[in-house]
């Protein structure tokens, strides 16, 4: 029996070894936002952004919905750095609310907030919004949580009037235009079903690749308001212009061709850049120190690592 006591003691050494550790303290502190330092700074112009303004909007009518996340500074008591909630904590300073309820990390990794948040898609959100008018809310007050206009929040309970289920199931996880339901709009409920499956398969889902499978819609399969605009509408290309649509389309082809033996092992060197920088910044030691030693370095390795896909850095919103 003397011999099983030593493995026994290791056995639970170990498990004690490899329990889980909480990712934050039980228990949420208020704090002043003077005590909370960011590791960050906001990009020009990110005050007038349609985001930043939706955050005020939405804390002046129900306050603050999601905790900012801070850890502690190891080297001053009381101070403590902000990993996620940026935005949140310029937008309390700009109303003038000076204390703030926050999460208190045990790990000062910053990688796995933003990165991992899922956008609302516009039929969740239409969902989410039908939801809220059922249960008496009024159209104002979502208006004022959102930042948006009564009219914007109408166009969006509406947003599946006309749209087939089918097809509306098929696009509920993806994040289509506002407007390319009102282009499905205007075809038969079957074409509906085509032209969603067109852009899941093309993982394609532009108002143009929309508008596109449109003007590709024979008239029999448009919706009878669509049949009318048609022949109301401008006659389509002449013959001179579809010859030249066809010459511009095969020299595209060509260099397209020209670019497709490379360009997936350069996407791929670019990915695993993207993703090496990203979890540098995780670091708040590392950011500290671009902070302080090489701040225009920092604003361009946050650009990179907040990149959705690689060649999108041009086109990237203000995120918080």
């Amino acid at each position: 029996m003397t011999d099983w006591a030593p493995n026994e003691r290791h056995l639970s050494d170990i498990a004690a070894d490899n329990r889980v550790r909480l990712a934050f303290e039980r228990k949420p502190v208020t704090l002043q936002v003077d005590q909370i330092i960011l590791l960050k700074t906001l990009r020009p112009g990110v005050r007038e952004s349609r985001k930043y303004a939706q955050i005020v909007s939405s804390i002046k009518a129900i306050g603050l919905v999601e905790a900012p996340v801070v850890v502690p500074d190891p080297q001053q008591a009381g101070q403590y750095f902000l990993l996620d909630g940026h935005l949140r904590i310029e937008v309390l300073r700009q109303l003038g609310i000076e204390t703030v309820e926050c999460l208190v990390a045990n790990d000062d990794e910053t990688y796995t907030y933003n990165k991992r948040v899922n956008r609302l898609p516009p039929v969740q959100e239409h969902r989410m919004i039908v939801r809220a008018i059922e249960r008496g809310v009024t159209e104002a007050v979502i208006a004022d949580a959102l930042g948006l206009e009564v009219q914007s929040i109408r166009a969006r309970f509406r947003l599946l009037d006309g749209i087939c289920h089918e097809a509306a199931d098929m696009l509920k996880e993806t994040n289509c235009s506002m407007n390319v339901f009102g282009l499905l709009r205007r075809m038969s409920t079957m074409r509906q079903i085509e032209a969603a499956d067109l852009m899941i398969g093309q993982n394609n889902y532009s108002l143009v690749f929309a508008r596109a499978i449109l003007a590709a819609t024979p008239e029999d399969q448009l919706a009878m308001s669509a049949r009318r605009k048609r022949k109301s509408d401008v006659p389509g290309p002449t013959s001179q212009q579809i010859s030249r649509m066809e010459r511009e389309l095969a020299t595209l082809q060509t260099q397209v061709k020209s670019v497709e033996d490379s360009y997936g092992i350069d996407n791929l060197h670019l990915t695993f850049a993207r993703g090496y920088i990203a979890k540098l910044l995780g670091n708040a030691r590392v950011v500290r120190w671009l902070s302080n030693h090489r701040q225009e370095y920092l604003s361009e390795f946050q650009r990179i690592a907040e990149m959705e896909t690689i060649g999108s850095i041009s086109t990237l919103g203000p995120q918080e």
